[in-house]
């Protein structure tokens, strides 16, 4: 079972680009900052997203639903690593419906029989 949920605030705007297979992802910055800890940013990844993924803009609190990835790559002779969020949705905080039937549908994906 791979699912995440993550809150906080874009620490920086969206990235939008076209891989060459043609799939469009933008890339966001997610920073959580606990009560008792430091920040954390979290990457997020999300593929083919509708047009209003790249209207958020730096500071907007967001809530993001999806799957952790390690992806593996070779950069300068090395392999390198990289772990990212995989986002099913990324909203709005302030979209309380939607952030609410984005929470639910999550549940729902851990309490599947099998899953």
């Amino acid at each position: 079972m791979n699912v995440t949920i993550v809150q906080g605030t874009l620490s920086r705007p969206p990235e939008a680009r076209v891989l060459a297979s043609g799939t469009t992802i933008v890339s966001y910055d997610v920073t959580v900052r606990p009560d008792d800890g430091r920040a954390e940013t979290v990457p997020v990844s999300w593929f083919d997203p509708p047009a209003s993924a790249s209207r958020l803009v730096d500071g907007d609190e967001v809530l993001v639903t999806g799957r952790v990835r390690r992806r593996f790559y070779r950069a300068g002779g090395r392999t390198q690593s990289r772990t990212d969020v995989v986002a099913d949705v990324v909203l709005r905080t302030s979209a309380r419906v939607r952030a609410g039937k984005a929470l639910a549908a999550a549940r729902d994906r851990i309490l599947e029989p099998g899953g």
